[in-house]
């Protein structure tokens, strides 16, 4: 079963790489992490969740940890798409300086989101169409994001499981 979901799991990084992006321009990185990284990734949501007292973190953790990968979509660069058109909280695109935040840098160009928004969206659409049960993990891509398992302003993490019942959505709350 490992291989079938690491093939799963790069069909989903293809469909992720071939959406449509914002002027053409491909922004997005992709990258599937399974075995050692994936454990690695399980074991420092819990500890990033213990040590900033943020919930959920330990939950979707060992979600990671029983997943068999997880695809990792970052939006690698901020490359302003010159509409001027303020969806960033500032008046034109010159003005947008990127600082870093808590756990993301921004402000990021809202096109740019949108572009990583849909490569997300084809990836999930790909899971599903392939009976592969998924959730879309914000926790997962903060944490990649620190760990350096991708290159990214802005990171989703996408894991896959194939169990008789989704562990996704059967889960406790904090």
């Amino acid at each position: 079963m490992d291989d079938i979901m690491s093939t799963v799991a790069n069909l989903m990084a293809l469909a992720a790489r071939t959406a449509p992006k914002a002027h053409g321009h491909d922004c997005i990185a992709t990258k599937v992490i399974t075995g050692d990284q994936l454990a690695l990734l399980a074991d420092e949501m819990i500890k990033y969740g213990r040590e900033t007292g943020k919930i959920n973190f330990d939950r979707d953790g060992e979600n990671v940890r029983r997943s068999d990968a997880v695809l990792l979509i970052a939006l690698h660069e901020n490359k302003k798409v010159g509409l001027n058109c303020g969806a960033c909280g500032h008046d034109s695109c010159s003005g947008v300086n990127e600082k870093e935040g808590r756990e993301f840098p921004g402000p990021l160009c809202a096109w740019r989101i949108i572009d990583l928004g849909i490569a997300v969206g084809s990836a999930v659409k790909t899971a599903s169409i392939l009976n592969a049960d998924n959730r879309v993990f914000y926790r997962a891509g903060v944490v990649a994001r620190k760990l350096g398992l991708i290159d990214g302003l802005l990171v989703i993490g996408i894991p896959i499981s194939a169990y008789s019942k989704n562990i996704y959505y059967d889960r406790p709350t904090s």
